[in-house]
C-alpha cells in the first residue's frame, strides 16, 4: 500500500505540473511531441484522434515532461515554423514554462482548503500552548498564550518557521522573543536531552496552540496562509543550506519521501492529502529556482532572450541545461544514499 500511495502522490503532483505546461503550450499553438508522466522506459502510450501528441506513462514515477517542437538543437523540418516554441512571443513562452509551477501552488491551496473545510483550519501562528513541568520551558518563564516572534533574532512567528529554527538550533541554547499582553519579552531556553524510541532527542517542553477555526472563509484563509508560509520556510531552507546552518543530510530524496508517505498512510487519508500539498509546494518552489534543468532556469533564459532582443544560442542553452541535469542527478544520488543509510539505521 505504501508503494501504491507513493506512486499516486507523486503521480498526481507530476500530472498537475506537466499538465500546466501542456495546456499553455497547446493554447499558444505549440506542437507537442509527447506528454509523459514518469521517466525511463515506456509502459503505456496512446494517441488521440486529430492530435499530434503522444501520451505516455513511463516506468519510473519520478518526474515527467512535455516535449515541444522548437526546443531541440536540430530544427525539425516536419513541423511548421509557427508551431515551434522558439518563435512564440515572450508572454507565450513565459506562461508555458511557469504554468507547471502555478499548477503546483494551486493544487496545494485546493488540498489545504479541502483539509480545513472537513477538519477545521489550524491557526498557523506560533502561539504557546501546553507547557510540561519536567522541561526547561516551565522554569524559563514561558507562559501559555505567549506568541513567539523570533528565535536568536530570526523570524519564528509561524508554525513552519518555528519548526525550522528549532531544527537549525537543535541541542543549542536559544534566545526566544515572545509577545505577551502587547509587550515583548525575552526567554532563554536550553533544551533537555531525553531518549525516545532508543534515540537521543532534545526537548524544550512546550507545544504550539492547536486551536481550530471552522467555516468557508477560515478554510480559504488557512489554505493561502499555509501555502505562503511553506514557501517562506523553503526560502529560509535554501538560505541555511547555502550558509551551512543546515546540512545536506536534512534533505530527502525519493527513498526518504517513500518512507514519509508510509508514515502518513498509517495516519489516514488527511495526512496523505497534507503531505501531497506539502510536496506540491516543494515541487513548485524548487522548479521556480533559476537553476539549469529546472523551469526556473528556462525562465531565466527566456528573460535573457527578451533583454538581449535576440534568441540565445540553442546549443549553448542545451549544454547549460545538460550540465545542470547531471549535477542534479549527482545531488539526487547523494541524497538517496543518505536516505538509505538513515533507513538502515
Amino acid at each position: 500500500m505504501t508503494l501504491i500511495y507513493f506512486i499516486l502522490v507523486l503521480g498526481v503532483i507530476i500530472l498537475i505540473h506537466e499538465f500546466g505546461h501542456f495546456i499553455f503550450a497547446k493554447k499558444a499553438g505549440i506542437y507537442v511531441y509527447e506528454f509523459s508522466i514518469g521517466m525511463g522506459p515506456r509502459i503505456i502510450k496512446w494517441k488521440r484522434k486529430n492530435d499530434e501528441t503522444e501520451y505516455s506513462i513511463r516506468l519510473i514515477p519520478i518526474g515527467g515532461f512535455v516535449q515541444m517542437a522548437g526546443e531541440e538543437i536540430d530544427d525539425d523540418p516536419n513541423v511548421p515554423k509557427d508551431k515551434k516554441f522558439s518563435v512564440k512571443t515572450f508572454g507565450q513562452k513565459f506562461m508555458t514554462v511557469i504554468a507547471g509551477i502555478m499548477n503546483n501552488f494551486i493544487l496545494a491551496i485546493i488540498l489545504f482548503f479541502i483539509i480545513a473545510i472537513f477538519n477545521g483550519a489550524p491557526q498557523n501562528k506560533a502561539i504557546v500552548g501546553e507547557i510540561s513541568k519536567d522541561y526547561p520551558a516551565y522554569s524559563s518563564g514561558l507562559q501559555e498564550g505567549d506568541r513567539i516572534l523570533k528565535i536568536n533574532g530570526k523570524d519564528a512567528s509561524t508554525y513552519d518557521t518555528l519548526a525550522l529554527e528549532l531544527q537549525v538550533n537543535t541541542g543549542e541554547k536559544i534566545k526566544m522573543e515572545v509577545e505577551r499582553n502587547g509587550k515583548t519579552k525575552t526567554i532563554n531556553l536550553t533544551p533537555k536531552k531525553v531518549k525516545e524510541n532508543g534515540e537521543e532527542v532534545y526537548k524544550y517542553g512546550f507545544a504550539i496552540n492547536d486551536e481550530i477555526q471552522t467555516g468557508f472563509f477560515a478554510s480559504i484563509k488557512y489554505a493561502f496562509s499555509k501555502t505562503f508560509s511553506l514557501v517562506h520556510q523553503m526560502i529560509l531552507i535554501i538560505f541555511y543550506l547555502v550558509t551551512g546552518n543546515l546540512n545536506i543530510n536534512a534533505l530527502s530524496g525519493p527513498v526518504g519521501i517513500y518512507n514519509i508517505v508510509g508514515t502518513a498512510a498509517d495516519s489516514g487519508i488527511w495526512s496523505i492529502l497534507s503531505l501531497t500539498a506539502l510536496l506540491s509546494v516543494n515541487v513548485g518552489f524548487i522548479n521556480f529556482l533559476p537553476i539549469p534543468a529546472f523551469d526556473g532556469g528556462r525562465l531565466l533564459f527566456i528573460i535573457i532572450e527578451k533583454i538581449k532582443g535576440k534568441p540565445v544560442d540553442p546549443r549553448f542553452e542545451n549544454t547549460i541545461h545538460s550540465i545542470g541535469f547531471f549535477l542534479l542527478m549527482a545531488l539526487m544520488i547523494l541524497i538517496t544514499y543518505n536516505d538509505i543509510i538513515r533507513l538502515i539505521k
